[in-house]
């Protein structure tokens, strides 16, 4: 029964994997036995994180938003270290303003990361990935791709965005025998969100939205991460499991 949750030797290649919510999913990939690809834009740092973890890890540098980088990265990584079987995509940024004071270019930045990457990056995986008749991509959306709140205005647009995208994959490449699905993380405590937990106010609100009262923590997300890249999910596609301590489950 337990083979069925087995990522051993899997390839699997993270983006935005060098810090944050990223680097939990490759400790924990790792640890299961998973061959791990980390990236980031910083040679040095990605190879520094590669270094610190155990298992067999990877690191490649490249701009998730450069379209010439990711194809190029991807066919260096089918060359030299196998088959891409699991792609997940986490690779994200906040830019934070009211709506009215947006200026285009926080706009464009946060949906090129956050929405427009996982298009480059997947059809490049695809095209490798469609001959095989084989994989699992898995994109990291967010609780605000359903719930909006002032000052994310951009943010809420890039995942909700993603939501429709990871169906449309799904839909599309489904017949290639790939799974599509996404994880939608509520609050968790990272390096991007630790001023909102150190805000009382802000950390009094979350908690009180929150069933389970607390915010939640990375390692929390390796579980679902590990089903949606496992054979236990071979027939689940296009779906957002929201991992949110419940949050919209109450009113």
């Amino acid at each position: 029964m337990m083979d069925l949750f087995s990522v051993k030797d899997k390839v699997v290649l993270i983006t935005g994997s060098t810090r944050g919510l990223g680097l939990s999913f490759a400790k924990g990939f790792a640890q299961a036995g998973a061959k791990v690809i980390l990236n980031g834009r910083d040679p040095i740092q990605v190879q520094q994180v590669v270094q610190s973890l155990e298992g067999t890890t990877f690191g490649y540098a490249f701009d998730v938003c450069d379209k010439t980088a990711v194809a190029e990265a991807v066919d260096k990584i089918e060359a030299e270290v196998g088959p891409i079987d699991v792609l997940v995509n986490n690779a994200g940024i906040q830019r934070r303003g009211p709506l009215e004071e947006l200026t285009m270019e926080d706009w464009e930045t946060v949906i090129d990361v956050n929405l427009n990457s996982v298009f480059y990056i997947s059809q490049c995986v695809f095209k490798y990935m469609k001959t095989r008749r084989k994989g699992k991509i898995i994109n990291i959306t967010s609780l605000n791709a359903e719930k909006a709140r002032p000052s994310i205005g951009n943010y809420s647009a890039a995942k909700g965005g993603l939501k429709m995208l990871t169906k449309s994959m799904a839909t599309e490449w489904g017949p290639y025998n790939i799974q599509t699905n996404a994880i939608g993380p509520g609050y968790f405590i990272t390096d991007l969100t630790q001023k909102l937990v150190d805000d009382p106010e802000f950390d009094k609100w979350v908690k009180s939205e929150v069933p389970l009262q607390k915010w939640g923590k990375p390692e929390e997300l390796i579980g679902t991460a590990i089903y949606l890249a496992s054979d236990a999910s071979n027939y689940v596609n296009g779906h957002t499991v929201y991992v949110d301590g419940g949050w919209q489950a109450s009113l």
